[in-house]
């Protein structure tokens, strides 16, 4: 039985809220393929919605924290949150359009390298990974580019969406570097306010010097941006940061990557979308590499926990 690090085991509220938070980010990439708007403008429209919806409890309930962070005491983290809207821009306008440009399974595999990305950064600032760390990035990069050479003889705008794939994972991991930084002095909901709104305003100042419509789109379209609003970013997001208060990191983050079959899955059912069969053993070994990254700063960080002396082992 999977169990927390106290030994208990995870409660059925945790699994439901685990199912559901994979369902609905699994549910991102086709809704992304289904709408007919362009992927920049429903990029502005998920994040730009996302944020008017967590308004009324920025300047509610969290005013004073949000005060703090614009012009306050907590100015170092607020700084944070808008580099880490920039971040989260990047990462949209590259990574929304690839599955515009390629297919459902293979953009949403190459996005979910992000944890190697983020540990190629951590071993930038000193933090090395570990040996299977190391292993795991070489799995996914080698399966990243088995997946990428597949798609070479499909067409050239097939490796242009692997390509913006994978930087899309660049910035992702650029993104969730920022965001430690800056949730270390504000709750969640101040962080993804202010970094949500940082992002729409980016978004909508490339969709107007681009001359992309952001209205006008059919109601089908508008219900898959709004089911994308309330889905990938409100719900998926929130339930796994309730689960992470019920179970491990690592398992959270190993769980996330149902979200690679999971959507492949819906876009074969749902668009047709039929995965490459070349590209297929490169995905399931680029997914097994990030597994790997995973587990392996999973079982880091707890050496680092019990190596650091509690309060009652520290001499008197």
């Amino acid at each position: 039985m999977n169990r927390r690090s106290s030994g208990q085991p995870i409660s059925p509220l945790t699994v439901l809220a685990l199912a559901v938070a994979v369902f609905a980010v699994s549910s991102s990439a086709p809704l992304i393929a289904f709408a007919t708007a362009p992927a920049l403008a429903v990029a502005f429209w998920r994040n730009g919605l996302a944020s008017v919806a967590l308004t009324p409890v920025a300047l509610g309930p969290r005013r004073h924290e949000v005060r703090d962070a614009i012009r306050g005491s907590r100015r170092r983290a607020g700084m944070f949150c808008v580099l880490a809207g920039v971040a989260l821009a990047a990462h949209f306008a590259t990574w929304m359009p690839s599955v515009k440009l390629g297919t459902v399974a293979t953009s949403t595999a190459l996005v979910a390298t992000q944890p190697v990305w983020q540990g190629l950064i951590a071993a930038g600032q000193g933090r090395r990974p570990s040996v299977p760390g190391w292993i795991g990035i070489v799995l996914a990069v080698a399966g990243a580019a088995w997946a990428t050479g597949a798609d070479v003889g499909v067409s050239g705008q097939a490796v242009l969406a692997d390509v913006l794939a994978v930087l899309g994972a660049i910035f992702a991991a650029v993104y969730t570097a920022l965001g430690e930084r800056a949730r270390t002095a504000l709750s969640t909901t101040t962080y993804t306010w202010i970094c949500y709104g940082v992002c729409a305003l980016i978004l909508l100042a490339v969709c107007a010097v681009a001359g992309i419509d952001l209205i006008g789109y059919n109601s089908r379209t508008w219900a898959a941006i709004l089911a994308l609003v309330v889905g990938a970013q409100l719900l998926g997001h929130s339930m796994f940061n309730y689960a992470l208060q019920h179970t491990s990191a690592t398992t959270v983050s190993v769980l996330i990557l149902l979200e690679v079959p999971g959507a492949a899955l819906l876009a074969w059912l749902w668009l047709g979308q039929v995965p490459s069969t070349g590209a297929l053993p490169g995905l399931g070994l680029l997914m097994a590499g990030v597994a790997v990254v995973i587990l392996g700063a999973g079982r880091s960080a707890r050496r680092r926990a019990t190596s650091v002396p509690t309060e009652e082992s520290l001499p008197t």
